[in-house]
């Protein structure tokens, strides 16, 4: 008789089936496509007054915060990724006015013509009060990315920067550059992220052509380094009077892309030029 009653206190305690499995389901689908949108009022639906949300970067806040950082978030401009949100592998359990939605939310990223995929496991704790469902509490877990993921993705980055640097493309150039971004330059001098824009929109500096080859990136976690041989040719550049150089030359150079928020952006380059050039 005693060997039963695990069994029968496990059977007990197990999770009730989710009768408000399809409006929670509808319900959190519904705020995600807000939350794409940045939608305030959806928010105000979404979080319980007493909500308690903790960041996958171990930050805890409460409803007042993040209605005050959705309220006060710059409107998109034109140069802005778009990230549109899903849920995957989504599992309910329901006790009577309580229940648990644990899922695998998807962030997909589109910037200046590449794709980029974060990943969050989610766990949301629901009360319903006065018959509507809400968020009490809230924990993101980030899933990391494969190296292989990373490696794929700083590719695509790295390689649509130096096609908008030739094309002097800025405004795809510019949403692929962190605002401290630097480039040193092979002769000493640095180049801040708005003196490059400067100088492309312009037409101060111009190239004529911007071959790399042999580029390998080094993934570290939400970092990587792309190092790789360029060869390139100036039309024009500061100080040349519209001469530009008198044939291509050959730079080795280092780039260094810190994730952003599902966004690899580009925060250092440095060039030099091979020893005697």
């Amino acid at each position: 008789m005693h060997m039963l009653l695990p069994l029968v206190f496990a059977i007990l305690t197990l999770p009730a089936s989710a009768p408000d499995g399809a409006e929670l389901t509808a319900m959190l689908n519904a705020f995600l496509a807000g939350a794409s949108r940045n939608d305030a009022a959806v928010h105000d639906r979404f979080w319980a007054e007493d909500l308690i949300y903790t960041r996958s970067t171990g930050q805890r806040l409460g409803k007042a915060e993040i209605m005050r950082d959705v309220r006060e978030a710059p409107a998109p401009g034109t140069t802005d990724p778009d990230t549109i949100y899903s849920a995957e592998e989504i599992r309910i359990q329901q006790y009577g006015d309580a229940a648990v939605i644990a899922f695998r939310l998807i962030g997909t990223t589109v910037r200046a013509g590449t794709t980029q995929v974060s990943r969050f496991l989610n766990t949301g704790t629901f009360l319903k009060r006065d018959g509507a469902w809400r968020a009490v509490g809230w924990q993101a877990t980030k899933v990391p990315r494969t190296d292989e993921e990373v490696i794929k993705e700083v590719t695509a980055a790295e390689s649509t920067f130096q096609q908008a640097t030739l094309a002097s493309d800025i405004k795809t150039l510019g949403s692929l550059m962190d605002e401290s971004f630097l480039w040193t330059l092979s002769t000493g001098e640095q180049m801040t992220r708005q003196q490059l824009l400067d100088n492309l929109g312009s037409g101060r500096l111009k190239y004529s052509k911007v071959e790399t080859n042999n580029a390998a990136v080094s993934p570290y976690g939400e970092a990587a380094v792309v190092r790789g041989v360029s060869t390139r040719q100036r039309s024009a550049f500061p100080g040349s009077e519209g001469k530009g150089d008198a044939g291509p030359f050959t730079a080795a150079y280092t780039m260094t892309f810190v994730n952003r928020s599902g966004s690899w952006m580009a925060v250092a380059m440095h060039s030099s030029l091979p020893a005697g050039k």
